[in-house]
């Protein structure tokens, strides 16, 4: 153990430093129509340095972000995702699903693979490099998720959390070793120019109904 020294001092008060951040949060979308306007390499680095700051569990870390902008690996992730996604909506989907999804407007056509500038693959680590033991997995790997898409929104960035199913594929592409696992494929760049997203989006339940004091 060592002292806690390095101790974060907001530059304004709590209530304006809280009212700043969730206002660049409330703004985010997912965004399906990103434009290929380039993002420079440092800027990605920057997220996943951000995204690295996550707690997880015995601080192991069990994470890997695998940064693609390789325009030919993009072009085999997408049609090895639309391949998938094509399954999902035809077959894999119940009724109750496919409802759900309807306002969204979402279907198996899956441009913002080839057409966003980045896209980054987060895998997560059944064991450590090393075959040590990792714990809480998927809460530690959820944790560094969320980290880089606030860091991203707070840059002025688009992003997706696209989910394949299943998303083995990504692993084979991509060469990683077993025991890497695909947990979330995030598209990241610029909003097209005339970029729509859906209306229910934005929509939030009330602070009562996800917030409990006792």
């Amino acid at each position: 153990m060592v002292p806690y020294v390095d101790r974060y001092q907001p530059p304004v008060p709590p209530t304006e430093a809280l009212a700043t951040f969730h206002d660049a949060l409330r703004r985010r979308r997912s965004v399906r129509e990103f434009s290929d306007r380039p993002v420079p390499r440092a800027w990605i680095e920057a997220l996943v340095r951000c995204a690295h700051t996550a707690p997880s569990g015995a601080n192991k870390q069990p994470w890997r972000f695998v940064c693609v902008q390789d325009p030919a690996i993009k072009a085999r992730i997408r049609d090895a995702a639309e391949a998938e996604e094509r399954e999902f909506y035809a077959r894999r989907a119940n009724d109750a699903w496919l409802r759900d999804l309807a306002p969204l407007g979402t279907d198996a056509d899956k441009p913002f693979l080839t057409t966003a500038p980045w896209l980054v693959v987060v895998f997560q680590l059944t064991h450590g490099d090393d075959g040590g033991q990792v714990y809480y997995l998927k809460e530690s790997v959820g944790l560094a998720c969320g980290l880089f898409l606030a860091a991203a929104q707070l840059a002025g960035l688009a992003t997706l959390t696209h989910t394949p199913s299943p998303m083995a594929f990504l692993g084979d592409i991509l060469g990683r070793p077993k025991h890497e696992r695909p947990f979330l494929l995030i598209p990241v760049g610029y909003a097209a120019e005339r970029c729509s997203v859906p209306a229910a989006a934005s929509e939030r339940r009330p602070l009562d109904d996800v917030m409990v004091v006792v």
